[in-house]
């Protein structure tokens, strides 16, 4: 009997729950981007970002600090 009565108050939860808009935007995925621009302005500053980032490890210790990998992307990113 108490496990029905237990079934009954989750059953009852789960519905108004799921009735909620704000409990359903938890679980739904967020959209990154809402147009094209937005794209693109991201992506442009993820490479600005990366190469300042780079920028700033040669000012501290000079060119000879970065890895072969890391000149290479540096040289595509300035390529861009």
């Amino acid at each position: 009997m108490f496990l029905i009565v237990i079934l009954a108050v989750a059953v009852v939860i789960i519905y108004f729950m799921s009735r909620n808009q704000s409990v359903k935007n938890i679980f739904r995925k967020e959209e990154k981007y809402y147009t094209i621009d937005d794209e693109f302005n991201a992506k442009r500053k993820e490479r600005q970002d990366e190469i300042d980032h780079l920028l700033s490890k040669i000012g501290k210790n000079g060119l000879a600090d970065l890895t072969e990998k890391e000149r290479k992307r540096l040289d595509e990113l300035s390529k861009k």
